[in-house]
């Protein structure tokens, strides 16, 4: 009994060993892992398991390829990528302040550029999937959505307080809802909107005009409530924000289904060509126009379309403290200059229309101030564009035409765009391009029918947008879509704003300008064969779509064999599922090889967030 009990002790003795042998041997490879580099460059240092809410997929896998000619054998799949930090369920890589902090970077604070884009350098790009906030759910579907979405997909309420005399938002139980209400429409956007279109004597005081006015950019939008309310009258606004004080305005407008985009009027010209919204607008943007000899008036001008409008609710239009009539003054002066003239002035609102021709330009007294700007400047080249203080003439075009020369909506989505001649494009090739998107269209709703219902997608990117058929021939759905035009390639944007869609140029080699979580459909054609002739890693394009795709949504890839077959082999990483493969159709040779695949992205949780929500 005594030699069994010996026995015994070294046996306890000998686990005990190996337990602090195995602590210690733990400690060590967490420090070395510290130490050396991490799949992270933000959240985490080591990988996150997924909470049970997450249906499928494996942990601790391989390292892949970024390249699509280095495959990995056959069957192989890449089985995990690390999940970020619970903290990094908001992160925007391009416009992350801790990023700016500690790259020290010198900025002007004055000029907005900490606001502007900054991406990390390729080796301090995020190599982790962005969880979704404790207790995420899958977001109330349009229409109810512009009224009502999920405080826990977007748990911030600040705004609801601090904003709570201007009607922005209230906190109902689990539910932030959007009265309608904002700076200077505390009665309701909708009111605020009939307000303008009977000041412009519009007919029925709706503000599309007959169809006339289609596209509007939205500056400082708040939560987009604006936008929001225009879409029922066939108007699209570019709500645009910067991720500021009020941060989560973009976030908030995504998340109820209306058309935004995270940007600022700094230094840099917005992604927009020039002549493309019909009305600017701002309440209570809290935007110094005046600075800089009027460069941010000087930036709208650019955008704006001959005979366009820009509606301005401030104090400075009806104030009579001494610091706003100085302002007023000086704004009257420089607007006055720019050739615009005030259409009407009513109550806490005016509205500047701009000339429909270049005459005024040519009768200013020389030396007047803003100049013309230079006959070799592109007013449509905005990517990483300095702003320049200076007024963009009309083309020759425009000038003969008395303005833009298009058709009043919904006729502008297919009729010819005045613009499409500057690219060499005959009718032919417009009309032939619309067919082929139709048909494309067409089947892509095949292949999603099984997994959707009429209200499943709101928010849709088309990451190549080329002419923007890919949008028109959505135009039945209930949808708006972002189109994304390549930085380096033609710039064709012109001509979606032509057809009265809107989108924004963009390099994919970088992160986009939104927040996690706010698109449902993503098309990707060509996009990975594009990013690879430039060096790109194609598995950071992965992850970046994971990142701005909401839980749940869609994913459609049309490119080349071998990128499908990439792509394939990082599913269960991921966390998404094919839905469907199919040959694509045709059109010509080169076609031959390309694919069509379908994926959906799965809903999960960390642990930790799973945790949170029991």
């Amino acid at each position: 009994m005594a030699r069994g009990r010996g026995d015994g002790e070294q046996k306890k003795r000998l686990v005990t060993w190996i337990v602090v042998l195995a602590i210690v041997c733990g400690c060590l490879y967490m420090y070395s892992r510290k130490g050396g580099t991490s799949a992270l460059e933000y959240g985490s240092k080591s990988l996150r398991k997924l909470g049970s809410s997450y249906l499928g997929g494996e942990d601790n896998g391989d390292e892949a390829s970024n390249k699509f000619g280095e495959d990995l054998q056959d069957g192989v799949m890449l089985k995990s990528i690390p999940v970020c930090d619970d903290g990094q369920s908001e992160l925007i890589p391009c416009l992350d302040r801790n990023l700016i902090y500690q790259t020290r970077l010198k900025l002007d604070l004055s000029l907005m550029e900490h606001y502007e884009r900054h991406c990390p350098a390729s080796e301090r790009h995020f190599n982790c999937l962005i969880p979704p906030p404790p207790g995420y759910k899958v977001p109330i579907k349009w229409p109810k959505s512009r009224d009502v979405v999920w405080k826990e997909n977007i748990p911030h309420t600040h705004l609801a307080s601090e904003k709570s005399d201007q009607n922005w938002m209230v906190v109902k139980g689990d539910k932030i809802e959007f009265p309608g209400g904002g700076t200077h429409f505390h009665y309701g956007a909708d009111k605020y909107i009939a307000a303008i279109a009977n000041m412009l004597n519009f007919p029925k005081n709706i503000l599309n005009n007959g169809g006339r006015l289609r596209t509007v950019l939205d500056v400082g939008c708040g939560v987009a409530s604006f936008g929001g309310y225009l879409l029922s009258s066939n108007i699209i606004a570019m709500s645009l924000a910067p991720n500021d004080v009020h941060q989560n305005q973009i976030q908030f407008a995504l998340e109820r289904g209306i058309p935004a985009y995270l940007g600022v009027l700094g230094t840099k010209r917005l992604p927009y060509p020039s002549r493309s919204f019909e009305l600017a607008h701002c309440s209570r943007c809290r935007i110094d126009w005046l600075q800089r000899n009027g460069i941010l008036l000087l930036e709208l001008d650019r955008l704006l379309r001959p005979g366009g409008y820009f509606a301005y609710s401030s104090p400075e239009a009806y104030a009579q403290d001494e610091e706003d009539l100085r302002i007023w003054k000086e704004m009257s002066a420089l607007v006055e200059q720019m050739c615009w003239k005030i259409a009407v002035k009513r109550n806490q609102t005016v509205i500047w229309v701009k000339p429909l021709t270049n005459d005024c330009y040519m009768e200013r007294e020389p030396g007047t101030q803003p100049p013309l700007c230079k006959s070799d400047d592109d007013p449509d080249a905005v990517w990483g564009v300095p702003m320049e203080a200076c007024i963009t003439p009309y083309s020759d075009h425009n000038h003969k035409e008395r303005g833009s020369g298009l058709a009043p909506w919904p006729a502008r989505l297919t009729a010819l765009p005045p613009r499409l001649a500057d690219f060499g494009y005959s009718n032919e090739m417009f009309e032939k391009d619309m067919e082929v998107w139709q048909q494309r269209v067409e089947n892509y709703w095949n292949l999603l029918s099984p997994k959707i219902r009429p209200d499943t997608l709101r928010n849709v990117m088309d990451m190549k947008a080329n002419l923007g058929s890919f949008a028109a021939a959505l135009k039945s759905k209930d949808v708006w879509v972002m189109n994304v035009v390549p930085e380096d390639g033609p710039n064709t944007l012109k001509i979606i704003y032509d057809r009265g869609l809107i989108g924004t140029v963009h390099s994919w080699c970088e992160s986009f300008s939104t927040y996690p979580r706010t698109y449902d459909l993503l098309h990707a054609w060509m996009v990975f064969s594009d990013i690879e002739k430039k060096g790109c890693s194609a598995v950071d394009l992965l992850i970046e779509m994971d990142r701005i795709l909401r839980p749940t949504g869609f994913i459609i890839i049309r490119d080349k064999r071998p990128v499908v077959e990439f792509v394939k082999k990082h599913l269960s990483a991921l966390h998404w599922e094919a839905v469907a493969t199919a040959e694509a159709e045709g059109e010509s040779e080169q076609d031959e090889d390309d694919m069509v695949f379908v994926i959906q992205k799965k809903l999960w949780l960390t642990w930790e967030s799973f945790r949170e929500t029991e």
